[in-house]
């Protein structure tokens, strides 16, 4: 179902974008839902809260911690070519 009609973006696309981790404020700036007209914004926040439950059960059983672990030797090649 197409939930902005002035970009054109469907509720399936919402979902897969909420389903990487994006939030409402990511999901407007990448595809444009809720910036012209605006009437799509409540639609579109409902179908991220939709999805939204799932991950954050997921992401409370993954440790921080153990997260920048795994992703340090990416931050420094990163930094260092910056």
């Amino acid at each position: 179902m197409i939930i902005c009609i002035c970009n054109r973006v469907s509720d399936r696309t919402i979902r897969q974008c909420a389903g990487r981790g994006m939030d409402f404020s990511d999901i407007q700036l990448e595809l444009g839902v809720g910036t012209f007209c605006g009437q799509c914004s409540n639609c579109a926040r409902a179908v991220i809260n939709e999805v939204a439950p799932t991950l954050a059960s997921f992401t409370a059983s993954v440790p921080l911690a153990s997260v920048r672990q795994e992703f340090q030797p990416w931050f420094s090649q990163v930094l260092s070519v910056a």
